[in-house]
């Protein structure tokens, strides 16, 4: 079997995937623009060959690769990267090489434009906060009017939270319309939902069947963590014990999921909001066809004792996950980001020495993904939840 994976050096443990496939006997076939002298060596070790181009945004570039690679090895059975980014290119080589396997053009409008993903929510039967496209100023106001403020003002296509707003006041509203009118990009506006962010993450084969669930608890927003220094709290829960299982599985089956690493985000209302629920409700966010980012793969892993790495591998060779077919819940893994230039009452050393091995992990991730997972990353063990909240406490407690 002959995968092409792009970019298979970042995130750096994206390798992981790679691994799992070469170790099933696949030609594991980088793409990269970074040299290969530069690269990693578990990188360099994971893959069969890495062919090198100056830019991935060249397409002229990759396309010469993924011919090179056909011509050497054969038909190309996958394309992947695993990230939201290269899907347009993942799905523009798969139409031109005639790869059967994953999304082509014309199916990628409901997994990245943000009002596609609304509709398949609501003909799903789950709940969305009132939206509409952003097109002009006087409907902008009169939507307003209707649903009230505050407001959020996102890419209508985007990566995470990148240029989204929060509008508080009709004077914010006008001010950020001026301001992204010109960026020629199409946004949405929607009403702001009073909720915390909950996922449903997993995997699934060529039927559509999930062959692996759990999801995420963020005590802060996405929105919340970039206004402020990056500061967090999130935590696996035991998906097969929570009411948002039902509303995931109903989700992957609209989404048509096939063969990929999923990741649905939703809204747990913290209060009640008359226009959309009572608290407790579940609200549908938005969709990545792809795995979690930051250290959540490897949160997945701690909490079931398994490998989703290996689970993947598994489910593009075999159409199975043959490995962790009775995966259970373990243990609560909680990811704790702490702010850039924030005075912490206790140091990294104080942490080390009072949670010992209960730490799993400890990072200080790349500065242009840090103001999403924090400036130092600690990802710890607990029994319970008043255990993972005591934790954090002292973590992220800090100095009057």
């Amino acid at each position: 079997m002959n995968v092409i994976f792009l970019s298979p050096n970042f995130p750096l443990h994206f390798y992981n995937f790679c691994d799992r496939l070469k170790r099933l006997g696949c030609n594991v076939l980088g793409i990269g623009d970074c040299p290969y002298d530069n690269l990693d060596n578990n990188v360099k070790c994971s893959l069969t060959e890495y062919y090198y181009v100056c830019s991935l945004e060249d397409y002229n570039q990759v396309m010469r690769a993924v011919a090179f690679y056909t011509f050497k090895y054969g038909k190309i059975d996958y394309v992947e990267s695993q990230n939201e980014y290269w899907l347009p290119l993942e799905a523009k080589l798969r139409e031109d090489f005639n790869v059967y396997n994953g999304l082509r053009p014309n199916e990628l409008r409901t997994v990245l434009l943000k009002s596609e993903m609304k509709h398949t929510y609501q003909k799903a039967g789950i709940k969305t906060a009132h939206w509409m496209v952003l097109d002009s100023k006087s409907r902008a106001l009169k939507f307003a009017k209707m649903v009230g403020f505050p407001l959020i003002i996102k890419p209508n296509h985007g990566v995470g939270a990148a240029q989204t707003f929060k509008i508080d006041t009709a004077e914010q509203l006008n001010k950020t319309i001026q301001l992204i009118e010109n960026d020629g990009r199409a946004y949405i506006i929607e009403e702001f939902v009073p909720g915390h962010v909950e996922t449903f993450d997993g995997i699934t084969d060529s039927h559509g069947k999930i062959i692996f669930c759990t999801g995420q608890v963020m005590k802060h927003t996405p929105l919340a963590m970039l206004a402020g220094d990056g500061e967090n709290i999130s935590y696996t829960c035991n998906m097969q014990q929570s009411d948002l299982l039902e509303v995931g599985e109903r989700a992957v089956a609209a989404f048509a999921a096939k063969r990929k690493f999923f990741h649905f985000e939703f809204f747990r209302l913290d209060t009640d909001k008359p226009s959309i629920g009572k608290k407790g409700e579940i609200v549908g966010l938005e969709v990545n066809m792809r795995t979690p980012g930051g250290y959540i793969p490897d949160k997945m892993n701690y909490a079931y004792d398994v490998d989703v790495y290996q689970i993947w591998a598994e489910s593009l060779v075999y159409d199975e996950n043959r490995s962790f077919k009775d995966y259970d819940f373990k243990r609560y893994v909680t990811h704790y980001g702490r702010g850039a230039g924030v005075d912490y009452m206790h140091t990294a050393e104080d942490i080390r020495q009072r949670f010992g091995n209960r730490i799993l992990l400890e990072k200080i991730p790349p500065s242009s993904i840090s103001g999403g997972m924090g400036a130092q990353v600690f990802i710890l063990k607990a029994d319970s939840k008043d255990m993972l909240i005591e934790d954090g406490e002292y973590i992220l407690a800090k100095k009057m």
